[in-house]
C-alpha cells in the first residue's frame, strides 16, 4: 500500500520473506541437523552473534546449560584451563558432542546409592555429611540452600525423586525455550554460525568441524567420560539450585464491580481521546503507539484505557476485549529521556482500566502496556484462506466483502483521533507498520489527487480505493495485501488475532488536555523501568533465603500478579522459576518452568500472571531458586 517511491520495494521485500517462510515445509530433521540447531539455539541464548567468542568460564557454563547440559566445576575446568583465552562456536559444538546430557536414570542411580532405606528419601543429616565431607565438597551455606528447597524437602528428609523430576524438567524447558526462540526468528536461522550454515532438509547437513588446536591440546590429556564418581553427578545436580523462595496466593473470582469509578462532575470536564494498537511481532515482542500529553495547568485528571470494540454485530464483542490494557504516565523533565513515573491505570471496571488524580502543568508521556498473557502468537492452523479480490462478469477486479470489512476495521484503528479521516501523520504510522517507510509530502499530494480526500485527509472510500489500486497493480495477486494484513495482526482467515486495538480517554477538570501519538515501536526499555518502579513502590518484597542482595517483589491486584527480581549484587544471577503448582493461571512467558538472567545492580520483570478463567478461583504458586 505504499504511496512513496521506496515503500513499494519495502513491501515487496517483506512479502517475499513471508511467502518464503509460509512455503517452507516442516520436514523432519536428521539427528545431525538437530544437533547443530541445538548448538545454534544455545549459543544465541547467550550471545548476539555466532561470531562472538566465549571469553569466560561463566559464559561457557551458561551456554552449556542452555544446551541442556549440567556441567560440574570439574567439567568446566577441563575445557577452560589457565591457558584458555577464548572458545569459538566450533569449539562449543565439539564440547557438546563430548559432554552428553545426564539422563534421569543416571541421576536416580546416583541418589539411590545414598538411599539407605530404599524409600526415595535421604535424611537431612545424612545428606549434610555426604555433601560436606566427601568428594567435591560443598559449603554449609550451599547445603542449607538445598535443604531449604520447599518443593523437595519435608519432615527432615530430601525427596530425591521429586528433585530429579524438577531438574530434568528444568533442563528440558531450558532447551525448549532456546529452540523456540530460534524457530520464530528467521533472521537468527539465516545467520552463519562459525563454519556452519543452516541448510534445508533436502540438502546435505553441514560437515563436522575439525577440532581447533586449542581443544585438541586439552582433550588428548583428559578423558571425556562422565561416568566417574557418582557423587560428582549428585553434587553438580544439587548445586544447580542454591536457595528457594516460594509464594502461594489464592485469588478469588474477579470482581466485576471494581473500584474504578468516575468523578461525580465528569460530564463538566474537558475531554480528549486517541486510539492506538498493540501489535505482536514474530519474536512475540509487543509494540504499540506511544503518546505525549500536555496539561496546561494543575488539574484533576481522569485517564482510562480499554480495548477498542470493532464488531459491527450487536451483542458480539471483539475477541481481543479480554486482553488487559494498562497506561503508564511519566512526567517529562529537562529532557525527553529523563522521565519520572507518576502513576499507572491500576483500577478496573470490566475491560476498562483507569486512574484519577491531580497532575501539575507540563508534558507527560503515556506508554500503553499489556502483560502479554492473553495476546500471544496464534498456534491454530488455518483450514481455509479468505479470498481478498475477485473479478466480476466484465473482468473488473473488486475487493471481496470480507476484505472490505477488514479494511474498514483497519481504517478505524489507524484513524487515531477518530474524526473519520486519515491525516498524513496517521497514515504514516500505518505505513511504518506495514512497509517500514513513511510517505513524504510529494507522495501524499499525489495520493490526494488520485483518491477521495476531505480537508487534505484521506476518506474511508479513498483508503479502500488505494488498496484496490494496489491489487490492480499486481494484476490480482493478493500477496502484498496479505503482507499488510499480517502486519496489522490478521491471519489467513481474516481474523484479527495478533493485535489489540485500544482507545485512551483523558478528562481534565480545569483545562483541555492535549494528546499526540509520537512513536510506534517497542518501548521495552522505558516500559520495563516503569513497571519495575511501580512494582517496587506498591508490591511486597521478600529476600531470597541466604541472599540478602536478591529480592523478589510481587505486586497483585484483582486482575493480575507481576513479579520483579532485584539484583543488588555485583554479579549476574540466574533465577529458576517454577509455576507448576499454580491453578487456573496463565503467564506471559508461556512456560510453567523457565529461568531468567538478572544483570548486576539491576531489576527486571520476571513474569506477569493472570487467571485463565476469570469466573473461577485461581491459585498463584511460584517457587524461585538461585541457579549456580
Amino acid at each position: 500500500m505504499a504511496s512513496s517511491p521506496g515503500s513499494e520495494a519495502a513491501v515487496s521485500n517483506q512479502k517475499s520473506t513471508l511467502s518464503e517462510s509460509s512455503r517452507t515445509k516442516k520436514c523432519p530433521l536428521t539427528e545431525e541437523e538437530m544437533f547443530y540447531m541445538t548448538c545454534r539455539a544455545a549459543y544465541l541464548s547467550v550471545f548476539k552473534s555466532s561470531l562472538e567468542n566465549i571469553i569466560s568460564k561463566e559464559q561457557l557454563y551458561l551456554a552449556l546449560q542452555h544446551a541442556g547440559r549440567n556441567p560440574s566445576q570439574k567439567i568446566i575446568n577441563k575445557y577452560w584451563t589457565p591457558q584458555t583465552a577464548k572458545l569459538n562456536f566450533d569449539d562449543f559444538c565439539i564440547i557438546l558432542r563430548k559432554e552428553k546430557p545426564t539422563s534421569k536414570a543416571e541421576l536416580l542411580k546416583s541418589f539411590k546409592e545414598l538411599d539407605v532405606n530404599d524409600d526415595g528419601y535421604i535424611l537431612h543429616t545424612d545428606l549434610y555429611k555426604i555433601l560436606t565431607k566427601r568428594g567435591e565438597k560443598m559449603t554449609q551455606e550451599e547445603v542449607n540452600a538445598i535443604i531449604n528447597l520447599a518443593d523437595v524437602n519435608a519432615d527432615g528428609k530430601f525427596d530425591y525423586i521429586k528433585f530429579c523430576k524438577l531438574y530434568m524438567t528444568t533442563i528440558e524447558q531450558c532447551l525448549k525455550t532456546t529452540l523456540e526462540k530460534l524457530e520464530v526468528d528467521s533472521k537468527l536461522r539465516r545467520q552463519q554460525f562459525g563454519s556452519h550454515i543452516e541448510v534445508s532438509p533436502e540438502r546435505d547437513p553441514c560437515p563436522v568441524p575439525k577440532p581447533s588446536p586449542r581443544i585438541l591440546r586439552q582433550t588428548h590429556q583428559e578423558t571425556f567420560s562422565n561416568k566417574g564418581d557418582t557423587r560428582n553427578s549428585l553434587l553438580s545436580t544439587a548445586r544447580k539450585f542454591k536457595t528457594s523462595l516460594s509464594f502461594t496466593m489464592t485469588m478469588g473470582v474477579n470482581n466485576q464491580n471494581s473500584t474504578l469509578t468516575e468523578p461525580n462532575s465528569l460530564k463538566e470536564w474537558q475531554c480528549t481521546q486517541s486510539k492506538g494498537c498493540f501489535f505482536l511481532e514474530e519474536d512475540s515482542e509487543i509494540i504499540s503507539h506511544q503518546y505525549r500529553m500536555q496539561i496546561s495547568q494543575r488539574s484533576m485528571v481522569y485517564l482510562i484505557i480499554k480495548p477498542l470494540n470493532l464488531s459491527q454485530v450487536e451483542g458480539k464483542p471483539s475477541p481481543w476485549l479480554a486482553v488487559d490494557t494498562t497506561l503508564y504516565i511519566l512526567k517529562e523533565n529537562e529532557s525527553q529521556t529523563n522521565l519520572q513515573l507518576v502513576c499507572f491505570t491500576e483500577l478496573r471496571n470490566r475491560e476498562v482500566f483507569g486512574w484519577t488524580g491531580e497532575l501539575g502543568p507540563g508534558m507527560y508521556w503515556l506508554i500503553p502496556s499489556t502483560t502479554g498473557c492473553k495476546l500471544k502468537k496464534e498456534r491454530k492452523p488455518i483450514t481455509e484462506e479468505a479470498q481478498l479480490v475477485y473479478r466480476d462478469e466484465m473482468g473488473k477486479l473488486l475487493l471481496t466483502k470480507a476484505f472490505r470489512s477488514a479494511l474498514s476495521d483497519i481504517f478505524d484503528v489507524i484513524d487515531l483521533d477518530g474524526n473519520g479521516l486519515l491525516s498524513i501523520e496517521e497514515y504514516n504510522f500505518f505505513e511504518l507498520r506495514t512497509s517500514g517507510e513513511k510517505c513524504d509530502e510529494d507522495a501524499w499530494a499525489i495520493c490526494r489527487e488520485n483518491f477521495d480526500t476531505k480537508r487534505n485527509e484521506l476518506t474511508r472510500q479513498g483508503f479502500m480505493d488505494l488498496n484496490l489500486m494496489e491489487a490492480n497493480d499486481r494484476e490480482g495477486d493478493p500477496s502484498d495485501l496479505w503482507v499488510t494484513l499480517h502486519s496489522m495482526g490478521y491471519n489467513r482467515a481474516l481474523e484479527l488475532r495478533e493485535a489489540c486495538p485500544f482507545i485512551i480517554d483523558i478528562y481534565a477538570e480545569k483545562c483541555k488536555p492535549k494528546i499526540k501519538a509520537v512513536h510506534l515501536e517497542a518501548c521495552s526499555g522505558q516500559l520495563e523501568k516503569a513497571i519495575c518502579k511501580s512494582v517496587l513502590n506498591k508490591g511486597n518484597a521478600r529476600v531470597m533465603n541466604g541472599y540478602e542482595n536478591i529480592i523478589v517483589h510481587t505486586y497483585k491486584c484483582d486482575t493480575w500478579i507481576t513479579s520483579v527480581i532485584e539484583n543488588k549484587s555485583e554479579n549476574k544471577v540466574i533465577i529458576h522459576i517454577n509455576n507448576e503448582l499454580s491453578k487456573n493461571c496463565i503467564n506471559n512467558r508461556g512456560l510453567n518452568i523457565f529461568a531468567v538472567e538478572v544483570a548486576p545492580k539491576s531489576t527486571m520483570v520476571c513474569q506477569h500472571v493472570m487467571p485463565l478463567n476469570e469466573q473461577e478461583e485461581w491459585v498463584y504458586n511460584c517457587a524461585y531458586s538461585l541457579v549456580s
